[in-house]
């Protein structure tokens, strides 16, 4: 029986582990992680994580061929092929700061893999890294490896967050990269072994370390330049009348550009696309290629412009001060259907609205008042780190409260802003929400998901990414 074992049990982890296991019954999946409370949720019927679907995959296999363990050791000494999953944080100190990865948590997990194996293995990156991280995790094990033969393969994740399982079960691709060696053939072909069992052959694409790396790097800052691309058509089409939606559809039916990844927004979130583009910058610029790395880090700071373009609209629009009025934040997660805050918008815009002295009421489905506390006074980057190392008791922002819905949040606001695109803040009754706020009622749409025109029959002043502006907010305009 092939044995493999997880490293990290993480949104990554998790639910690839638990999908490999319901679709290879005759492999015997370990997910490690040293967070016993992590390891608890993931061995109880509430998960650490929310996705669509997982609870399912989790209930059908865990206690048969997948397990959740605290006992690191043992687990990658008796498997066969070990998978990486840990936190690669942007580094905040030191040189690289603010852009190149930070690699101590998967330094740390080679030397223990070195320490405790007794027999070869392969060893496969599933965190994203930076491109010749294998060669160094290479050279960690090589050093210490008392005679025991290691391969080490890059299996990049492409997982979309809210979509995951769904991804895993049919994935676009499954890349795998390895060493242009006998042993790093054979290495690839036992990972290809694994996953073979549910996805199609030429689904599986093999390449050479560098390449897969690489590859995952790539493939999020082309993702996240489309979104900054539509975004920066959205600025110009409130200042000339013409509106993204149309625009974008426009675009999109061009078979060589595509429809997705086209909606305007407040900006992207999420774990990876910041965090890979800073890091492409920075290898850019040790490989001498700074007209490449200025080329990519116009894709975040459009991002960054769109948020306070986003925030200053809001205060421009309510006479120019947000002071003490109560905003109503509909949405914190970075997308719908998932609970996860890294990097979401919706924290530069709460703390914009801060700034401005607002108090804000937020209401989201899936995030817990902890974290959205948490969130609001953590520094940038630090919510890559193991929970154990981030700060244990957040202080509290005063003029922040979370709802227990939409109507709770919205009472007696002056203004709501939409972070987050859930399906249900469609459905919501908007009379009623009127008639309990103050006038007037603003509602500012960070996801273009509200009506906007019915919006304006019940009596609201309506701003919408990328659309025709009121004529309220042309007579007051927003504040470079």
């Amino acid at each position: 029986m092939v044995k493999i074992c997880c490293i990290g049990a993480g949104y990554v982890g998790g639910p690839t582990m638990a999908v490999i296991a319901l679709k290879c019954p005759s492999v015997e999946v370990a997910v490690v992680d040293i967070s016993v409370p992590r390891i608890n949720a993931w061995n109880s019927d509430q998960l650490p994580i929310y996705e669509p679907g997982l609870d399912d995959v989790v209930k059908q296999c865990r206690g048969k061929n997948l397990f959740f363990s605290t006992d690191v050791e043992k687990h990658v000494r008796e498997a066969d092929i070990v998978f990486v999953s840990v936190n690669t944080p942007t580094k905040t100190r030191g040189l690289g700061a603010g852009k190149a990865a930070d690699l101590t948590y998967w330094e740390s997990a080679a030397r223990m893999i070195a320490d405790v194996s007794v027999s070869d293995k392969i060893v496969v990156e599933k965190s994203t890294v930076p491109v010749k991280t294998a060669e160094a995790i290479e050279k960690i094990l090589t050093h210490n490896s008392k005679g025991i033969k290691f391969q080490i393969l890059s299996n990049p994740e492409f997982l979309a967050e809210g979509t995951a399982i769904e991804d895993l079960f049919q994935p676009d691709r499954v890349l795998i990269g390895g060493r242009e060696t006998p042993e790093g053939f054979a290495a690839v072909k036992a990972l290809k072994d694994v996953y073979s069992q549910w996805v199609p052959e030429e689904r599986i694409l093999t390449t050479n370390l560098w390449s897969a790396e690489l590859s995952k790097l790539a493939a999020n800052a082309f993702l996240a330049q489309r979104i900054s691309s539509v975004n920066a058509m959205s600025a110009l089409c409130e200042a000339t009348g013409a509106n993204v939606s149309e625009v974008s559809y426009a675009v999109g039916k061009d078979s060589r550009i595509g429809p997705k990844f086209l909606n305007s927004s407040v900006g992207f979130g999420g774990s990876c696309f910041q965090k890979d583009i800073l890091n492409l910058v920075y290898i850019c610029e040790c490989n001498g290629l700074p007209e490449v790395a200025e080329y990519w880090k116009q894709v975040i700071k459009i991002n960054d412009y769109q948020k306070t373009r986003f925030v200053n609209r809001i205060v421009s629009s309510m006479f120019n001060t947000v002071s003490n009025k109560k905003i109503a934040v509909l949405g914190f997660a970075f997308k719908k259907d998932t609970g996860d805050t890294r990097e979401t918008p919706a924290i530069d815009v709460c703390k914009g609205l801060l700034g401005d002295k607002a108090r804000i009421s937020i209401y989201d489905p899936q995030v817990t008042e902890d974290q959205i506390q948490r969130d609001l006074t953590m520094n940038k980057f630090d919510w890559d780190h193991p929970l154990h190392l981030q700060p244990m008791s957040p202080t509290t922002v005063k003029q922040v409260s979370v709802a227990w819905d939409a109507y709770a949040a919205t009472k007696d606001a002056h203004g709501i802003c939409i972070l987050t695109e859930w399906d249900e803040f469609k459905k919501l009754d908007f009379q009623k929400i009127f008639d309990n706020m103050q006038k007037p009622a603003f509602v500012f749409d960070g996801r273009n998901v509200v009506d906007a025109e019915k919006l304006r029959k019940i009596g609201f002043i309506v701003y919408s990414i990328g659309k025709p502006l009121d004529q309220w907010l042309k007579d007051m305009p927003a504040l470079a």
